[in-house]
């Protein structure tokens, strides 16, 4: 069995290369560092699954993953990603993922979710999966307006991320966030960061601290 690694840090996709491999001896893991690599590296040989990465530059994480699925109605995709916000879960399993758990999980809860996926059965991190189903009809109507990008650079920055800092996660240009910034500003009628900070934090998108 195989599977392909979808990550735009070589560091951080090298690093959990070598787990999997470590743990899952019998399993061959090959890589890809973005979007457009991972549809080639499908394309070249099928896995049993794909992990995939949320925000990768280029093509993102979710479009990556409709179009596998689009292709292959039966891939197995696993979301592993820094993101632990429930309206980019929503998204990642809306577009076809098979599960979805955060990087800060242990190393054996990511080899738990592998077994699973790979077994056929649907995998979600605990604390992900019960705020699931305690919000499953809070989602606010405005989110849906927003493009994959709109909503991920929202999520950021309503924790507080700085522009500059998002760029840098995302791999894009500061330009570009800030004409995503702009328009986020005229989809949700606001003025300023702030006010989008605090819109974030009023329609859930985050959850306040303390």
């Amino acid at each position: 069995m195989n599977i392909l690694l979808v990550d735009d840090h070589a560091v951080v996709r090298q690093g959990y290369s070598s787990l999997l491999r470590a743990l899952l001896p019998a399993m061959e893991v090959r890589e890809a560092a973005t979007g457009e690599e991972a549809l080639i590296r499908v394309q070249e040989s099928v896995p049993h699954l794909v992990i995939m990465d949320f925000g990768l530059p280029g093509i993102s994480g979710l479009e990556t993953t409709r179009r596998l699925r689009q292709r292959l109605p039966q891939l197995r995709i696993l979301f592993f990603s820094m993101h632990d916000e429930l309206p980019l879960v929503r998204q990642a399993l809306d577009a076809g993922a098979t599960g979805y758990l955060t990087k800060c999980s242990a190393p054996q809860v990511l080899i738990e979710a592998v077994r699973r996926v790979l077994a056929g059965h649907a995998y979600i991190e605990q604390p992900l999966a019960t705020q699931l189903a305690c919000h499953q009809d809070a989602s606010d109507p405005r989110l849906h307006s927003m493009t994959q990008r709109e909503l991920e650079i929202f999520v950021m920055l309503a924790k507080g991320t700085p522009a500059r800092q998002i760029a840098e996660q995302l791999s894009i240009s500061s330009k570009t966030v800030s004409n995503h910034l702009t328009l986020l500003k005229s989809k949700l009628q606001v003025s300023s960061h702030a006010e989008l900070v605090h819109l974030g934090i009023d329609m859930g998108v985050v959850r306040k601290a303390g």
